[in-house]
């Protein structure tokens, strides 16, 4: 199998890649596109640290095959903020200490952003439910869930 190439948008920007077609999507954000927010925590799909959007869903890219990923639309932890200014989840996540070792914390921020834009008044049971994908060892989620609350209040909604 050969190196193809492969294009998409990141975080807005238009982005091309020499790979192999079933390099894992992780694998080129970080190492071929310098993105090393997106973790690599379990790498078989059951933890969530390495969450991202495509197309506006969210995916673990640790079980996407880059060729899958080829003319999409993908965010990853870099491209959750407004330039400069803190996405509403980021804040809140350090106003609230939801972060430790900052492992899962990526997939966490990104998993809660999508959350919030499907749902914009989550209960605390659709929050558990909307990172239930998501692993942490550190915190006991107590400090994520009011974070993820706290950025529902401070986005204005």
């Amino acid at each position: 199998m050969k190196r193809q190439r492969f294009s998409f948008i990141v975080n807005g920007e238009a982005r091309e890649v020499e790979a192999y077609p079933i390099e894992r999507l992780l694998d080129v954000l970080r190492d071929e596109l310098d993105l090393t927010g997106t973790k690599e925590g379990c790498g078989e799909g059951e933890c969530g640290a390495c969450s991202v959007l495509i197309n506006g869903e969210l995916v673990n890219s640790c079980l996407v095959p880059v060729a899958q990923a080829n003319a999409t639309d993908i965010v990853t932890i870099e491209g959750i903020a407004d330039g400069a200014n803190l996405h509403p989840v980021q804040q809140a996540f350090l106003s609230c200490g939801g972060a430790q070792c900052g492992m899962c914390t990526p997939g966490m921020i990104v998993a809660a952003a999508y959350l919030l834009k499907k749902c914009s008044q989550p209960s605390p049971e659709q929050i558990r439910e909307g990172l239930n994908g998501n692993l942490c060892r550190c915190t006991g989620y107590m400090r994520i869930f009011e974070a993820v609350e706290k950025a529902v209040v401070g986005s204005g909604k």
